[in-house]
């Protein structure tokens, strides 16, 4: 079964990327085909993929009622990439590796929202497990604003062994925990190759993930509530550590 990706921005950057194979363009018939709607079909010329305009009960029926914004586009899976691949990113660009760690987040709204910022914010790579934990899905794309379809991430069975690899390449691994061991994350130099590495909605960080962590990072909490959710904390800390890294290049 091919994937079908859903909502005006993740077909539209999926298109873009030209990273997948595309089988089919389906749009809600009678829907006004300006704006994003009207960059989707222009796009979808461009690389001919045929577009089909359908009845929109029948978008709403394949696709369970999600929000699909009158689009859908039938392609094939996500195009997932090694560790290696997301290294030598960093290395034709001239830049420090800079990647992001998933261990075991399974919300699809959270990993988009995570995927989004790691595109806005250049990270080389994402690194996830392939068991419990969300994969890149439509759902994820969706979440993502089809950010993730500019990303090169990679699934991996181990996370734990996949942390010593990325150290042995020279590569700080950052744990983001609410930990009495951790420090304040504005706190630290992050200007190095760094992996941030975030836990699971509840638990956190695995423990042994969080054993092989270089050292570990919070947020400070002044109010009620007593943490962020991971996809607010692991934004801030995102966009932070890119700030800090371009920085030291414009000093440099």
């Amino acid at each position: 079964m091919p994937d079908l990706l859903y909502g005006r921005n993740a077909v539209r950057e999926a298109l873009r990327a030209r990273r997948r194979t595309f089988q089919r363009l389906l749009v809600s018939a009678g829907a006004q085909e300006t704006g994003t709607l009207g960059d989707i079909v222009r796009i979808a010329g461009e690389v001919g993929v045929p577009v089909e305009r359908i009845d929109r009960r029948e978008l709403d029926r394949r696709l369970r009622d999600a929000n699909h914004q009158g689009v859908a586009l039938e392609c094939s899976d996500y195009p997932y990439v090694d560790l290696n691949d997301c290294l030598a990113l960093a290395e034709e660009r001239g830049e420090p590796a800079f990647l992001l760690l998933l261990d075991h987040i399974q919300d699809p709204q959270n990993v988009g929202t995570l995927l989004r910022t790691a595109e806005v914010v250049g990270v080389h790579g994402v690194v996830m497990p392939g068991r419990r934990a969300a994969e890149v899905t439509p759902a994820v794309v969706n979440a993502s604003s089809g950010a993730v379809e500019h990303l090169r991430v990679a699934v991996v069975t181990n996370l734990a062994a996949t942390i010593e690899q990325i150290q042995h390449a020279g590569v700080w691994v950052v744990g983001v925990e609410d930990d009495e061991r951790a420090y304040e994350y504005d706190r630290v130099d992050l200007d190095l190759p760094l992996a941030l590495v975030l836990g699971a909605e509840g638990p956190g960080l695995a423990r042994l993930t969080r054993e092989r962590c270089d050292f570990l990072v919070r947020l400070p909490m002044r109010g009620q509530i007593a943490s962020l959710n991971v996809a607010v904390a692991g934004s801030i800390v995102l966009y932070h550590a890119w700030r800090v890294r371009e920085q030291g290049r414009t000093k440099n």
